[in-house]
């Protein structure tokens, strides 16, 4: 069957099933149910024949849209929280996948730039990170001890302090979004560039394996949810420049309601990363190396695996 045929076809049921998950009246888990089936079956045909179309990324779309409005109104006695975190966000990550892809290649390249702009230009370090930072950071690696600014102030009071800056600047990356994405662009351009240069500071300074074990300590957890929090404002901004075939407030309600569980999805993995900061990264260059690898590569595992792993099992396993 020629694919405009398909479409013809099915138009007017699947405009049907988009008002059935957005509109607002509520429907039955019954109707729900068999409207996931009929789904899947055009999902299934769609996939063999046109598979590169977008009609086969619109059908997934209504698929997953659907399964997890069928958990919302499955009488169910699983928490909501565990849910929100086993399922749902898993499900939106998979669903918005070329995002955090785009995110990720674009956090790396900035980051190689601002690197790039260090070696070939001396001024640049302390035009980006400022003389005071750049003047104290020599001077502590001078007196044989790199990573002391990690060291000020109390174990309760850096845990704090980091964790809400660190919050605040994740949320920042999601509402920045709203400007068709181009606020989130601007605040990661600006962030991956610090931290290319601040690395580089380290290098040329010839202090990599202690600043590795430093800033990357607390850095593998908290750097990635950095990105993944760009990758919920670029959602946001998507939703606003690309509405498909929703009109575009109802394409943005989507875009921020989804964008936002991601970003609520990082806050544990923040907290954590500021728990390390404050009472762990302190003492990274007395720790036994072994201890300081375990936790790095660690945390970083843990973070990938969900939101980059994880969430194709769960899309895999619910489309058996």
């Amino acid at each position: 069957m020629r694919e405009v045929i398909f479409i013809k076809q099915n138009k007017e049921k699947w405009l049907e099933y988009e008002q059935a998950i957005f509109g607002k009246i509520k429907k039955e888990p019954d109707y729900l149910a068999s409207m996931y089936i009929q789904l899947m079956n055009d999902l299934s045909y769609s996939q063999t024949y046109y598979p590169k179309s977008k009609i086969t990324a619109y059908l997934n779309y209504l698929a997953v849209q659907t399964y997890q409005n069928i958990y919302k109104t499955k009488r169910t006695d699983t928490n909501q929280l565990v849910h929100f975190y086993k399922t749902e966000v898993p499900l939106i990550v998979y669903q918005y996948k070329n995002y955090l892809i785009f995110s990720t290649l674009l956090f790396l390249i900035l980051v190689g730039i601002g690197m790039l702009s260090s070696h070939y230009d001396e001024s640049f370090v302390r035009l980006i990170l400022g003389d005071h930072y750049v003047n104290t950071t020599l001077e502590n690696i001078r007196k044989g001890d790199p990573m002391a600014i990690y060291q000020s102030g109390s174990n309760w009071g850096s845990f704090i302090a980091i964790t809400f800056n660190n919050l605040s600047v994740g949320l920042r990356f999601f509402v920045y979004g709203i400007f068709a994405g181009l606020g989130t662009l601007i605040y990661l351009f600006h962030n991956a560039i610090m931290l290319g240069t601040f690395q580089y500071l380290f290098i040329q300074e010839g202090q990599f394996t202690s600043s590795f074990q430093g800033i990357w300590l607390h850095g593998a957890m908290e750097i990635f949810s950095m990105v993944i929090e760009a990758f919920a404002g670029f959602i946001l901004g998507a939703s606003i420049l690309f509405p498909k075939t929703f009109s575009r407030m109802e394409s943005f309600k989507t875009g921020f309601k989804n964008g936002f569980k991601i970003y609520i999805a990082t806050v544990p993995f923040t907290i954590f990363a500021g728990f390390i900061e404050g009472f762990i990264t302190r003492y990274s260059q007395s720790m036994p190396d072994i201890l300081n690898y375990i936790i790095i590569f660690g945390t970083f595992t843990l973070i990938f695996y969900y939101f980059v792993i994880y969430p194709k099992k769960v899309y895999k396993k619910i489309h058996i």
